[in-house]
């Protein structure tokens, strides 16, 4: 018998223990707050992503000081380029845009989703 799926365990753990910034954003996304569907944590291949909608192949990453750092940009670089051929349009939110313009980051988000 398998044990639990690695990604699906991880997606949970992060559900559990979100950052300030991903919180403020749920807040912003949560029940169809914008009229679609989004999961936070959300599993898609071999990664979890912060925020997903599937209807429209639309996820929302919100991006701390970490994803600055030469490394985690090649990580993230390769990621999104999976993510990209998978069929998904990708918005990075810097916390700080989080914590400063949630109204423009909302914006954004309404472009995107209304065109």
């Amino acid at each position: 018998m398998a044990g639990p799926d690695p990604i699906i365990e991880r997606a949970r753990g992060n559900r559990k223990n979100p950052t300030n910034a991903e919180t403020r954003m749920w807040s912003l996304l949560r029940d169809r707050r914008l009229n679609y569907k989004f999961r936070r944590q959300h599993p898609i291949g071999p990664y979890v992503v912060d925020f997903a909608c599937s209807s429209i192949h639309l996820i929302i990453e919100v991006d701390g000081p970490s994803h600055s750092d030469p490394e985690q940009r090649a990580f993230d670089a390769m990621r999104s380029e999976y993510l990209r051929l998978a069929g998904w349009t990708i918005l990075r939110v810097p916390n700080e845009h989080v914590y400063l313009s949630l109204g423009e980051v909302e914006a954004a988000i309404r472009g995107i989703l209304e065109p």
